[in-house]
């Protein structure tokens, strides 16, 4: 319950109390405070025990995805980015990304191949008689 809460935040509130309350009245104010909350988490796992009793294998189920969100909770995006992105998992044949990307594998050099043939010049004026050439994609 006081996963939150550090000892400042409770001296805080012990302190504002004190000035609230007064010191004559402080100690029953906890006292009170103290049994509500206890009579509430009574309640609470009684319920707990009563959903247990008459859903039996179904309650699991049931908790599963309140787990899950307990999960996402602490998610930090950042991090599980970074470790999808940028860690290697070593598969025994090569690096394999997290994401599951394999790199390629560097390929040979090239042989050197023949030089090109010379390409013909064609004149790029066209002449008095030829259509302009027209590309639909570019209009």
């Amino acid at each position: 319950m006081f996963d939150s809460i550090g000892w400042a935040e409770i001296l805080v509130l012990v302190v504002a109390g004190l000035f609230i309350l007064g010191p004559e009245r402080l100690p029953s104010a906890a006292a009170w405070l103290g049994r509500n909350v206890r009579k509430v988490r009574e309640y609470a796992t009684g319920a707990r025990e009563q959903l247990r009793s008459e859903m039996g294998d179904d309650f699991e189920e049931l908790r599963k995805p309140l787990q899950d969100l307990q999960q996402l909770r602490n998610f930090d995006p950042r991090r599980a980015v970074t470790k999808h992105l940028f860690e290697d998992v070593d598969t025994g044949n090569g690096h394999t990304k997290a994401n599951g990307h394999t790199p390629p594998t560097p390929a040979a050099p090239p042989t050197p191949a023949a030089p090109p043939a010379p390409a013909k010049h064609e004149d790029p004026t066209p002449s008095a008689g030829d259509k302009a050439p027209f590309d639909p994609d570019a209009t």
